[in-house]
């Protein structure tokens, strides 16, 4: 065997020379390979599996055979027998490299593993752990050498790892205890690369964190291992601010008004988190003590709100926020009964309105990544847009008011078992049917039996004032036809006007579609300020994002004119995109650095002081709009006649064409 053997390792392609009887993970070390371990090397993890190739490898110059690495020995045996180890993976820090191999690190022994997430909708991430564990075995102290518990730990993580670390106060007294309880041997947690967290005795394998999404009507939760990006747990609650105020404004004034208000707000937001994090380690099974990341998302009243902010001073112009800074804070700081030393991550605002729930989506959905003009949306009571791609981004908000969330509907409720969600209208005997939450058959098929409808919730609005215009008995400006009631009884006299009846209980009035009107121009509005800004007529990719967004039919959201025209094939539900963001947030320290790069470079445009937006508004309230074409939408779906506006428009070039 040669002295220098060669070692190659996939996928990464490192390659180089080692001394005879260099383990494969001391190798991997020494070629900056990406290869896991947290034992250091003593065959107790499993992290660092590798998988031996034989064969004739022309393009490295050499011939591999899997008896270029030593023989199985007992630790690996030992380990292959308790925890299970495939017959064709080796342990890399027990394999001693004999002679030229070429060795795969597959993707779960990797440090920075891609793995692919359903349940809170991330895919493809890439993880980048901001929490490492170290396994280490600290020298006791002797009276001729009677350092400190802390510098012989951090001795011992610099001889057996190349650490340099400092070590946070909440550690310490774990510490003592830890070496107390294992001889020596302990499991250091080092977050940034740059100070121990925490110190459990002996070996020690799970480190958990939470992402979590503060929207305003909803909280949601997530538990996930923060080495393998394994989720164990979800959890989700409406939001307890919901009793001082149905919308973010109205909780703002709140706080105007009463001045305990604002130390309500924020303990009442506090509190639920915490019971969330409760419910989701009770699911898991594991201790609050095993957390020790936590990443936050939110708009910016309900950042200020969590963080003990005053957010009077988001309510007026020029709707300053404290700070639009991402934050590093203490758990503790937040009233969290997690590890003492556990951090808090909060992603960066993009502006006074516009928050870390949008930059979250923005990390989710990479529209500055993208060739493709993409339009990523929040729709919800302030809608928050973003548009651009990778040469640059733009982001506003609109103030659409809550009537997409079925307030200031006649019959509107929030989206709960028995709100309709819906609707079809048949173009002939104009006679309707729907669907209700929880119910997934129609209101015509016999499974839907006798299933009361409780009223009619955002989606359902959207798609009814939809269906009444496709089939003509609204007109473009949103009034009833005045041949409506001459076509079918459904339509009812109600004061000076009429309400097109829906069920025995639910009717659709003129306020209602006067309501969505004004919600679905003040958004298009926003979105054509945002297109004047980048110069463009048409956008090439639209994701509604938001837990309202994502139920919304794109056609319906077309129809209306609250998006504008695009293929209907690249329009398209985000789910709950803020979340996600979150999650990728928690499982990536190189995605904070990356979208706290992106949030600095957004241009931000604010709604509320552009002269153009007045007039986008006003043109936005027809169905679908006065005067913009909406060519893909046509081509899909049957549009009633439109009188053509008088004027020519300034066209305007595509982004590719400006560029």
């Amino acid at each position: 065997m040669p002295d220098e053997p060669r070692v190659v390792f996939t996928p990464s392609g490192r390659r180089g020379p080692v001394v005879s009887g260099t383990t494969v993970l001391d190798a991997a070390r020494g070629l900056g390979v990406d290869l896991d371990s947290v034992c250091g090397g003593r065959g107790i993890c499993g992290r660092c599996q590798v998988v031996p190739v034989a064969g004739d490898f022309p393009k490295h110059g050499l011939v591999s055979a899997i008896d270029h690495l030593s023989a199985t020995g007992a630790t690996e045996e030992q380990y292959r027998s308790k925890k299970g180890l495939a017959t064709d993976r080796r342990l890399g820090c027990m394999a001693a490299i004999r002679g030229d191999v070429v060795v795969d690190v597959p993707p779960e022994s990797q440090v920075h593993r891609q793995v692919v997430r359903k349940r809170v909708e991330v895919e493809d991430l890439v993880i980048d752990p901001v929490i490492r564990l170290y396994y280490v075995t600290v020298t006791a102290p002797t009276l001729e050498r009677a350092a400190g518990d802390v510098q012989r730990l951090l001795a011992a993580l610099r001889d057996e790892w190349r650490l340099e670390l400092d070590v946070a106060a909440a550690a310490v007294a774990e510490l003592q205890s830890a070496l107390g309880a294992a001889g020596g041997a302990v499991t250091a947690a080092v977050r940034d690369g740059d100070e121990v967290v925490a110190v459990w005795p002996g070996y020690w394998e799970r480190a958990l964190g939470v992402a979590v999404d503060v929207g305003s009507t909803t909280i949601a939760a997530h538990l996930v291992d923060l080495a393998s990006g394994t989720a164990l747990a979800s959890a989700g609650r409406m939001n307890p601010q919901i009793r001082f105020g149905e919308d973010l404004m109205s909780r703002v004034s709140h706080v105007m008004l009463h001045p305990e208000g604002a130390d309500q707000l924020t303990s009442t937001v506090r509190g639920a988190i915490d019971e969330l994090i409760g419910e989701l380690v009770d699911e898991a099974g594991v201790d609050r003590g095993d957390i020790l990341e936590l990443t936050v998302v939110g708009n910016p009243v309900m950042h200020h709100f969590l963080l003990g902010y005053d957010t009077r001073p988001l309510g007026e112009a020029p709707f300053a926020p404290a700070t639009d800074a991402a934050l590093d804070l203490r758990a503790a700081e937040l009233d969290l009964a997690v590890h003492p030393a556990a951090r808090v991550y909060v992603l960066p605002l993009i502006a006074g309105h516009v928050g870390a729930d949008t930059a979250a989506a923005i990390l989710s959905e990479a529209p500055h990544h993208a060739d493709e003009v993409s339009l990523v949306v929040d729709v919800g009571t302030n809608a928050e847009i973003v548009l651009g791609d990778r040469r640059g981004l733009v982001a506003a908000s609109s103030p659409t008011g809550p009537a997409f969330e079925g307030a200031q509907i006649s019959s509107g409720q929030r989206a709960a078992p028995g709100a309709i969600e819906r609707v079809r209208i048949d173009r002939g005997t104009l006679e309707p049917r729907f669907r209700v939450i929880g119910v997934d058959a129609w209101s015509d098929e016999e499974a839907f039996g006798d299933t009361p409808a409780t009223g009619i919730c955002g989606s359902g609005i959207i798609e009814a004032v939809a269906e009444l215009f496709l089939c003509g008995l609204l007109d473009a400006d949103g009034k009833f036809a005045a041949d409506a009631p001459d076509r079918t009884d459904r339509m009812v006299a109600d004061g000076r006007t009429h309400s097109y009846r829906l069920t025995e209980s639910v009717l659709i009035t003129q306020n209602d579609v006067r309501a969505i009107q004004l919600a679905k121009a003040a958004l298009y509005a926003g979105v054509r300020l945002l297109m004047d800004h980048l110069d463009i007529d048409t956008v090439e990719q639209i994701r509604l994002a938001g837990a309202f967004g994502s139920h919304i039919d794109p056609t319906y959201a077309m129809v209306l004119g609250l998006v504008p025209d695009c293929d209907l094939s690249k329009v398209s539900a985000a789910g709950n995109a803020a979340g996600a963001g979150a999650l990728i947030a928690l499982l990536s320290g190189d995605a904070r650095r990356d979208i706290e790069r992106v949030v600095r470079s957004i241009t931000k445009i604010e709604t509320a002081v552009e002269p153009r937006f007045q007039e986008h508004f006003v043109e936005a309230m027809a169905f679908p709009h006065r005067s913009a074409e909406f060519p893909n939408l046509a081509a899909a779906i049957d549009l009633p006649a439109r009188q053509q506006p008088a004027g020519v428009r300034r066209r305007r070039r595509s982004r590719e064409a400006s560029s």
